[in-house]
């Protein structure tokens, strides 16, 4: 259910908004190139492009609760982490700054699997996630204070709007961060992969 909802919404998001200078002097769209679904409800069928119907996957992770933060400190990100809307996100098209928003279907930060974040590629969101190096600490703070700390392992700077592999279940717990490098559906996205830091 993730691949399909991936690949709906990676072609629909990217027309929410319009362009800006990069750091790097390209355009970047402040809306991801990944928009999201509101957490699955059994027995509700959501479809948000007609002719695409999303059914939810019974037992899918839960929605990810108020309280939780994504910090790269080298990058001065420090974002509030929200959990993603497809009503808003995609068919209103008014996807919110200032938050990073986890991806419904994705497993929670601390669990065993992929959980994955997106946020626009604005100053002081995720647009600094372009200068992301292997080594570089990512932190998640929980609602009750725990610190979760990984380690960015990967970083992907032009991964194509069709390829959902980096937001598939895995066996082992990481963090998924990504944002958008231009204002097209057709453009890449920016990807950057972490594990737990080791002790």
């Amino acid at each position: 259910m993730v691949a399909r909802l991936l690949v709906l919404l990676c072609l629909a998001s990217a027309l929410a908004g319009c362009t800006l200078a990069g750091l790097r002097g390209h355009a970047v769209s402040p809306s991801p190139s990944l928009a999201t679904s509101a957490p699955p409800t059994p027995g509700i069928t959501i479809t948000p492009t007609p002719g695409i119907t999303i059914t939810p996957t019974p037992g899918a992770p839960s929605p990810i609760p108020d309280g939780y933060r994504v910090r790269v400190p080298r990058l001065g990100i420090d974002l509030p982490i929200r959990e993603g809307i497809v009503q808003r996100d995609v068919e209103q098209q008014q996807t919110p700054e200032d938050f990073a928003f986890h991806l419904p279907g994705t497993a929670l930060p601390g669990e065993t699997g992929n959980s994955y974040l997106y946020a626009h590629a604005r100053r002081g969101m995720f647009l600094s996630l372009w200068d992301a190096k292997v080594g570089d600490l990512v932190e998640i703070t929980t609602p009750g204070g725990r610190s979760l700390q990984y380690e960015v392992s990967e970083v992907r700077p032009r991964v194509a709007p069709t390829d959902v592999s980096v937001a598939q279940p895995t066996t082992d717990e990481r963090l998924t961060l990504q944002t958008s490098t231009g204002p097209s559906p057709e453009d890449p996205r920016f990807v950057v992969i972490t594990r737990p830091r080791a002790p």
